[in-house]
């Protein structure tokens, strides 16, 4: 009898099985290949918009993926570093092949975790009961909880023009039994679509026609670690396609799958092909391409950008259209691939499935794009899972503590028709939510459950003493209106001052940086404290509104609907309201302010409904 079991080793599945493992669930953590755990079977890369702030969030809570990524990191850089702090984040280019062999390495170490190279084919399941999994040979493992992790796995095709063929990514066999056994179970299972570009030999690449793109000179790290890793760096390079390329596409648009009638999934809206491209901005003859390095060991260029499912010979034609292409030779070519999914309005903000008790669903199943979206709903699906087999309170994030907390409240309200990629937009609380102060959010309630290890939190606890006691200084220490300090001040174009001045008033002037005030006798501290709380001294005014509303949107969301209740009864509710939130059954007072056609006026009469105490009836 396991506690937990992991069904799937990607980035969902590798961070459910450590959750689960670090906190004292003897896990077992079942795929089809260990070689393959954490592969990157598209984009070479970790981190982006939103996703980067996720990364450290998972570092913050005791995951993995920001360390594992440090590691084997070849490029780093701090996207929007111009931009104000809401949405800067990092994004790296990733050693594909030393990025799963450092994490496989992490699973072997980790205590209270097994590994079983094997096929799931379903679920156990007695009396509508969860017993556990039964493999391909027929063998039943029974435990506690499941989390299934099985990404774009599930009855999965692969689509290159009119070729169809029944597999997983990269070659790897698909799954069957999982997706029927859910239909039948009364799951509602969706059909979404994703795709990836060809890859292409290094050597046959003239990147003098491109523009290079190189990395930031001073590396800076997902991990709260700060362990920089001395790896071999790689540059990127940036081109465009061509009138050339529109009209190779446009000429043959058929012969795609997606536009040839053969796709029956939905695409991601923010990662489109190719061909989409092409035929929604058909004003634009141009349209970027990145050329970026998948491995320090392997020959070949990733295309970001040219993903299509396009037939072979039609790929060469686009490819060979690029400046620098002209002549590349594709190693692997580009295909899209469609899978099930479920519907993740049937999940809890837990993760738990509503329908069957203690089982999760994490990542893609769950209607998500990307290794980021899928590794923060691991880690949460496997503290759940733990919390509920010790029988204590679940752990939810809400909107305003963490990216992941947006990402889940999502899915679980809104449900997903294509795939869901997490941008900066969809946080109300986005300047709460930096790349800065993840660790301020949610390392005390990584460590209260158990994840964050003392040594980890100690160190937590010192930068904590450090930022109140800088922030402290900087509100205490004033420089005087001299002719001196006064010089200085204009010299990097400031206004002069006529009285006293503390270092914090200072500070919010927008020409001034906490560096400049080494100019009148500041002592230069830990970076990673003097940013965050440069941070907080200018956007005070921002952040204190935005705690505000967030305080605000707490109240509702701490306001439980009972399960008993039974929407068709408020009669003074609009019909689309009922029939909503019949649909969802969401679980708090916040969530059901979220769903689309739920109105301000409704959720006034949920409330008087619910405090009348007639919903308990």
């Amino acid at each position: 009898m396991y506690d937990g079991i992991i069904v799937g080793g990607g980035h969902a599945g590798i961070e459910a099985a450590l959750a689960m493992a670090k906190m004292n669930q003897n896990t077992l953590l079942i795929t089809g290949n260990l070689n393959k755990v954490a592969s990157l079977p598209c984009n070479p890369s970790i981190g982006g918009p939103a996703k980067g702030i996720v990364v450290r969030e998972i570092d913050a809570l005791g995951g993995q993926m920001a360390k594992s990524a440090d590691a084997t990191q070849i490029q780093m850089k701090m996207l929007n570093a111009s931009k104000g702090p809401a949405v800067r984040a990092l994004r790296a280019q990733i050693d594909k092949l030393k990025y799963p062999a450092f994490m496989l390495d992490v699973l072997k170490n980790q205590d209270n975790l097994t590994l079983l190279e094997a096929f799931v084919e379903s679920l156990w399941i007695e009396d509508d009961i969860l017993k556990g999994v039964i493999l391909s040979d027929g063998t039943k493992i029974a435990s506690k909880t499941v989390i299934i992790t099985t990404g774009t796995y599930l009855n999965s095709d692969i689509l290159m023009g009119k070729e169809k063929t029944k597999s997983g990514p990269i070659g790897e066999p698909t799954t069957f039994g999982i997706s029927k056994q859910l239909k039948d179970l009364g799951f509602e299972i969706i059909r979404l679509k994703t795709g990836t570009p060809p890859r292409i030999a290094k050597d046959s690449v003239d990147v003098s026609k491109m523009t290079i793109q190189p990395g930031d000179a001073i590396i800076k790290s997902f991990s709260h670690d700060n362990v920089i890793y001395d790896n071999p760096k790689e540059p990127c390079y940036l081109t465009r396609t061509t009138k050339e390329t529109k009209d190779i596409i446009l000429a043959d648009i058929t012969a795609s799958a997606m536009y040839g009638g053969d796709i029956e999934g939905v695409g991601p809206r923010y990662c489109p092909s190719i061909e989409d491209k092409i035929m929604k901005f058909s004003d634009k003859d141009e349209h970027q391409i990145f050329i970026e390095p998948e491995s320090m060991d392997l020959d070949e260029y990733y295309v970001q950008g040219l993903s299509t499912s396009f037939p072979k010979d039609m790929q060469e034609k686009i490819l060979h259209s690029i400046p620098g292409l002209e002549n590349a030779n594709i190693i692997r070519y580009a295909y899209a691939i469609e899978y099930d999914a479920i519907n993740p309005i049937q999940l809890k903000h837990t993760l738990e499935t509503k329908k069957l008790s203690n089982l999760f669903c994490a990542g893609q199943i769950n209607g998500t794009s990307g290794y980021e979206e899928a590794a923060g709903q691991g880690l949460m699906a496997g503290i759940n899972a733990a919390l509920k087999n010790q029988g204590k309170e679940p752990f939810i994030l809400e909107r305003h503590d963490a990216y992941i907390g947006v990402l889940i409240d999502d899915l679980v309200t809104k449900g997903a028709k294509e795939p869901y990629r997490l941008l900066t937009s969809l946080a109300e609380f986005r300047l709460l939510l930096r790349n800065d102060n993840a660790q301020s959010r949610l390392t005390q309630k990584g460590y209260d459950i158990g994840l964050v290890d003392p040594k980890t939190y100690q160190r937590y606890i010192q930068k904590q003493e450090q930022y109140h006691t800088l922030l402290k200084t900087l509100k205490e220490t004033v420089i005087l209106p001299t002719k001196e300090n006064n010089a200085v001040l204009t010299s990097i174009q400031s206004a002069p001052i006529y009285e006293s001045m503390s270092f914090e008033k200072l500070l919010k002037r927008p020409e001034i940086a906490i560096k400049d005030l080494v100019l009148f006798g500041y002592k230069k501290q830990d970076l990673d404290v003097e940013v965050e709380v440069e941070t907080f001294i200018k956007y005070d005014g921002y952040i204190q509104k935005s705690l505000r509303e967030a305080s605000k949107m707490a109240r509702l969301e701490h306001k439980k609907i009972p399960e008993s209740i039974t929407y068709d009864k408020i009669t003074n509710m609009s019909l689309e309201a009922r029939e909503k939130l019949t649909r969802i059954q969401p679980e708090t007072v916040g969530q059901a302010s979220r769903i689309s056609g739920v109105s301000p006026v409704d959720i006034s009469m949920l409330i008087i409904y619910i405090e009348s105490g007639q919903a308990n009836i």
